[in-house]
């Protein structure tokens, strides 16, 4: 087993000041926009209308709060989470919504704190990262211990668990 050691993570943000900004960052109730949905005149106005209420748009917010945080380049950010510069680039422009396994690696190249990697993952609709399954103990472990996507790499593949790519 590989053991590296590498500096905590600090600048946690505490669970109720997520909890604030995703509140800021939604504008309409579940029940506002189901009443709405039914009296709207077409399919494109109404996903037109609201295209800041729906799921990963606050993704966007996290994603590009994380990398202006952790102040690497564009370039640096691509290498360390594995993905091209373009790839990249669509993801933080909200264009593309990544895979789960794309997201993580992402959020460990970012250093996000786990909170954090949490929320992005349940704004793209992913299940939160549970301790209780295996594999998400072995992320959960890498986060909050510093490791970078190679080192959680080469632990998932020693612990027989699918790879992140």
């Amino acid at each position: 087993m590989i053991l590296v050691l590498i500096r905590p993570r600090s600048g946690n943000v505490s669970e109720r000041e997520r909890q604030n900004r995703h509140k800021m960052a939604i504008k309409k109730s579940t029940s506002d926009l189901n009443r709405e949905i039914t009296t709207h005149a077409d399919l494109k106005g109404f996903l037109t209308d609201n295209q800041e209420e729906f799921r990963g748009s606050f993704m966007k917010k996290i994603l590009n709060d994380a990398y202006i945080r952790c102040g690497l380049s564009k370039a640096e950010t691509a290498e360390r989470s594995g993905m091209s510069e373009v790839y990249l680039h669509q993801i933080l422009s909200g264009k593309r919504v990544p895979s789960r396994d794309r997201l993580l690696c992402l959020c460990i190249a970012l250093e996000m704190p786990e909170g954090d990697v949490n929320t992005a993952l349940k704004e793209c609709g992913y299940a939160s990262l549970y301790i209780r399954n295996r594999r998400d103990a072995i992320i959960l472990y890498a986060l909050n211990n510093g490791w970078d996507i190679n080192v959680l790499n080469d632990g998932l593949f020693e612990a027989n668990e699918e790879t992140l790519f």
